[in-house]
């Protein structure tokens, strides 16, 4: 893939504390190398709409970041207050207890409550795949499929491993055909693992080093 193509599926992403100068500057990187949104956290999405305002890059941000175990009202509150503020994309994560307690049906319908709110705002769902088996991410996908979600999406980039490419290739076998997409995220350094993870199916990267990736 050339350069501007990877471009168009990064999420240029900073979710650490930050200044309002970084995020300014994140906007700027991403309206110069083209990237398909910032993803800030929610304290920063009208900074970051203010900034992008005018340009084709959109505005991300987390629900329930990192763990999800924010109680469902809350997480739908934050979800509207986003979108109020000036949010195109939600990235949510899904409740980790839950998950792990195999209690699918609630996950499902909590992924549904927060879809409610987006509207038509696009939602990924965050599994965080590396607390989960294969067999409960092959669950929490399907979760995100009945609840309505756009994307699934591996990882937070907060917990004990990122996107792996076993991963990426299992959610895209599932959600592909249901017409979900599948973006991967955390531990993504370089052009090189960006393009494995993309011909493995993934169809959006969520990246920090994402002029890293693009410059070399």
């Amino acid at each position: 893939m050339t350069k501007k193509e990877i471009a168009k599926l990064i999420d240029h992403t900073l979710l650490k504390p930050a200044t309002t100068s970084q995020i300014v500057n994140l906007c700027n990187e991403a309206k110069e190398y083209g990237f398909a949104s910032v993803c800030v956290n929610p304290c920063h999405v009208k900074t970051a709409a203010k900034e992008l305002a005018g340009s084709d890059v959109k505005v991300c941000t987390v629900i329930g970041f990192p763990l999800g175990e924010n109680t469902t009202q809350v997480k739908v509150f934050e979800t509207k207050n986003a979108i109020k503020n000036g949010a195109q994309e939600i990235d949510m994560v899904i409740n980790q207890s839950l998950a792990k307690s195999n209690a699918w049906k609630k996950v499902e319908k909590e992924i549904a409550l927060v879809k409610k709110a987006c509207g038509e705002v696009l939602l990924k769902v965050i599994l965080e795949t590396c607390n989960l088996s294969y067999k409960q991410i092959r669950s929490a996908c399907e979760a995100c499929v009945n609840a309505g979600a756009q994307y699934v999406k591996t990882s937070t980039g907060f917990g004990t491993g990122g996107a792996t490419v076993e991963a990426v290739s299992l959610m895209a076998d599932i959600v592909h055909p249901r017409g979900l997409k599948v973006k991967a995220s955390g531990g993504i350094h370089n052009y090189q693992e960006a393009c494995e993870m993309v011909h493995n199916g993934a169809d959006r990267i969520g990246a920090s080093c994402g002029v890293d990736i693009c410059k070399e």
